[in-house]
């Protein structure tokens, strides 16, 4: 029975770490309009709100059979799903609302909207007509939001059996959304990199005067350290912050030594990085025991999962990836944003995004302030 269960387990996570299909993308060309002002910023913050609310209203017409058709599954988890869509309409509400503080300086998507309800309301009937200043981003936004929804429904309707980032399992757990309302934070994972991109990555962070946090694997830092030395991997990080992944990239939701894992990366970054570690576990796949909150506590540390993710460790381009984070940060308005600097793209799409969003009015949360509110 145990192997059975093991087996299922196994199955479903399989399922999470390989989307059914390619991830959601999205050209920011289409949109008219560059982001050189908080108003502006805010302009496309209610336009991608609006498309996302249309495609979550329109599918909650779908009945069970219809909705597992459509995300690939077999069977779902309804209650799952519904419980995240009503965290996403508390969501959006909040973040429409924000957005619509500075309709008095350009109302475009400015509705009369006080209230959950009427958002639902506006969604259902929300279009943007052919002559609009807005036309060329209509359809392909459609068509982003569609595929980014079901990204999210597939991993719900796995919840609770395979964790993964689209739920908290307490409040102990924290997603970015705790943030104030335009503030983001840069998170890498899986690192270091066994030369260079690591190296370039914390460099070209260090001339912005930002301080990102790296999820570091055990087992990658140790091979780093011994390739190198001690004090190249300090200068690697300094200026930056440290949490730990597990000894290696490995679901921590079904792995008989998780614990182990977490306890001896933990053990390698005091004692190699003292000065740039915090208390922070990021769990591969962002999967992770349900009943693990009081070992985390045990050991001083707390999960951070993600709201924000690049999808840059596939076949996805680095300006791929920094679109499709821009423009979910334009739909969520705040949270952690995850790229992975084993990857070489992960630093040329975090140097199109900071472009990008140099004017736009949104900060950049240190990690070491980040971390000191644990």
């Amino acid at each position: 029975m145990r192997i059975a269960f093991l087996l299922l387990s196994g199955l479903l996570s399989v399922a999470v770490q390989a989307a059914p299909v390619p991830p959601a993308t999205f050209e920011r060309d289409h949109w008219p309009e560059q982001l050189n002002s908080p108003a502006l910023f805010d302009v496309a913050s209610r336009a991608e709100i609006l498309a996302f609310a249309q495609a979550l209203e329109a599918s909650e017409a779908l009945d069970e059979s219809a909705l597992a058709a459509r995300l690939g599954l077999k069977q779902i988890n309804l209650a799952s799903i519904n419980q995240v869509r009503s965290r996403l309409w508390q969501r959006l509400w909040r973040n429409y609302d924000r957005a619509q503080q500075s309709c008095e300086q350009d109302a475009s998507f400015c509705y009369a909207i006080d209230s959950l309800a009427e958002l639902r309301q506006q969604a259902a009937k929300f279009e943007v007509t052919s002559d609009s200043f807005y036309t060329r981003w209509a359809e392909p936004s459609r068509e982003f939001h569609q595929r980014y929804l079901d990204e999210l429904l597939h991993k719900a309707a796995l919840f609770p059996q395979t964790a993964s980032e689209i739920e908290r399992y307490s409040d102990s757990e924290r997603n970015g959304d705790e943030l104030n309302d335009r503030l983001f934070m840069l998170t890498f994972d899986s690192g270091p990199s066994p030369v260079g991109g690591t190296d370039s990555l914390t460099d070209y962070l260090r001339r912005q005067k930002l301080g990102a946090t790296f999820f570091v694997l055990g087992n990658s830092l140790q091979m780093r350290r011994d390739k190198t030395s001690l004090a190249d991997l300090r200068a690697i990080y300094k200026g930056q912050c440290v949490g730990v992944q597990g000894w290696q990239y490995r679901s921590h939701g079904q792995w008989q030594d998780w614990q182990q894992s977490v306890l001896r990366s933990q053990a390698q970054v005091q004692a190699d990085l003292p000065d740039q570690y915090v208390p922070l576990f990021r769990p591969p796949y962002g999967q992770r025991r349900a009943d693990s909150e009081g070992f985390f506590a045990s050991q001083g540390l707390q999960v951070l999962l993600w709201n924000i993710d690049a999808q840059d460790q596939g076949a996805l381009s680095a300006e791929q990836s920094a679109q499709r984070v821009l423009t979910l940060m334009l739909l969520w308005r705040r949270g952690v944003i995850q790229f992975h600097d084993v990857q070489p793209k992960a630093q040329d799409a975090v140097a199109w995004l900071l472009k990008q969003t140099a004017q736009s009015g949104i900060g950049w949360e240190d990690c070491r302030h980040y971390a000191g509110n644990i």
